[in-house]
Order: structure tokens, then sequence, then C-alpha cells
């Protein structure tokens, strides 16, 4: 009889650690340390959480699979998306058995949004894009002035001005590049010894309009800092 208490102790420990109960938190990422595969995480894609309503009676499972489920929450209950598939999201909130972050069909939950999913997707796909922008110190027309800066570093020159067509701004950036610079040298036996050096140097400058926070004009007003691969465009932010 002990061992059979030692067992079911083992499989309620092990069946509250995938229903990963968490403590409320807005901003709590521990649980999307390892999200499932084809799903990505929806915290922080906008400036506030995003909060859907529970339909109907909605089951909540450990994985997007949507297998094996763990408890329920009750209809009318608001719950913070966190992560999406597909078919389903990874929700946080009050679930009859206690606080927790598990995964819901799509369908069991309702938005202000009525394309709550593809909206997300958009805002995933366009999230990429920058940062690969960013990652290779570029800039697009659709970006924000935040995203630009953070590509490009501090701007070297600034202006803004409002007018009936709303806020303008305008940036301009000195674009360098690492040029390599052969040196000669005597190492530590006399011998004449050849090192490569890379020094930065200005290749041109950029300047970036914005209408409402957005480029809407990028020219290169000194050089070629572009490279002669033309104006890049992404979609601008939007709110949903």
């Amino acid at each position: 009889m002990k061992a059979i208490r030692s067992i079911l102790l083992i499989l309620l420990v092990t069946h509250a650690s995938q229903a990963q109960l968490v403590t409320p938190s807005p901003r709590n990422k521990s649980s999307l340390q390892s999200l499932d595969p084809g799903s990505f995480s929806v915290e922080g894609m906008t400036p506030k959480p995003v909060v859907v309503k529970v339909r109907l009676e909605a089951p909540v499972y450990p994985n997007s699979k949507l297998q094996g489920a763990l408890g329920s929450f009750a209809p009318g209950t608001l719950v913070t998306l966190v992560a999406m598939s597909d078919t389903a999201y990874r929700v946080r909130g009050r679930a009859r058995h206690g606080d927790v972050a598990g995964w819901v069909r799509q369908s069991d939950v309702i938005s202000a949004d009525p394309n709550l999913a593809a909206n997300l997707k958009k805002l995933h796909e366009r999230a990429q894009k920058v940062a690969e922008l960013i990652d290779r110190r570029q800039v697009a027309l659709g970006m924000t002035s935040q995203e630009v800066r953070a590509s490009l570093g501090k701007p070297s020159r600034s202006s803004a001005k409002v007018n009936a067509q709303g806020n303008e701004e305008r940036l301009e950036f000195s674009i360098y590049d690492r040029v390599p610079q052969t040196t000669t040298t005597t190492n530590a036996f006399g011998q004449l010894v050849q090192t490569v050096i890379y020094v930065k140097v200005e290749v041109g400058t950029l300047s970036v309009s914005f209408k409402e926070g957005v480029v809407s004009e990028i020219e290169e007003t000194k050089g070629n800092p572009l490279g002669g691969g033309g104006v890049q465009v992404v979609p601008p932010p939007f709110v949903f």
C-alpha cells in the first residue's frame, strides 16, 4: 500500500509540472523557454499584452498538439496570449484548478479583433524582417524611428516639425565600413611581420525622413551607403 501511495505521488507531481503552474505576471517569459516547433512568442510584439476571452468551457493542454487535457478554463475567463501556432494559442490565466500557462484551441477564445490570428502572424513576419535588417545595419521604408536607431545607432543630426500633414522627423546618419589595412612591424626576434587591421572609414551619409514615426523617405546624401541594393520596404507597424 505504501508503494502504491508513492507511485501516485510521483504521478501527481509529474502531472502538475506538465501544467506549468505559474504566478501571473504580464511579462513572464520563463514558460516560453521551450516553445513547441511551429509556434512563436507573442509577448513583446504589441505595446500591451493581448487579452482574449474564453468562449465556452475550454480544455487547457501542455502542448500545441492539444493532447492530454490538464484542466479547463471557465466560460468568460480572460486570459493573456503569450504564444501561438497555426491552430492553438498558448495562454496564461486562472483555470478552474489554479493559475496556469497552457495551450487552448484558437476557436475556444474570442477577441475584439476578428482577424487576431492573421494579424499576429503579420506582426511576427514583420518582426523577423526588421530583426534581419538590424542585424545587417540596414534600414527600410516602414521602419519606426526606434528601429532605425537600433540599426544605425545615434544620428549625427536630427530635426523635427509639425504641419497640417502631422509630425515629421528627419535623421541623418554617418555610415561607416571596416576597411582592411596592412601594417608592417618588427616582432621580438627582429623579424618583419605584416598584420592586417581594420579601420573604420566613413563611406557616406544617409538621410531618413519619418511621417508619424514611420520611415517615409530614405536619401543618400553622400556616397553610396545603400550599396546599390535599392530601398527596401517592410510593412509599417499597426495596432489591432
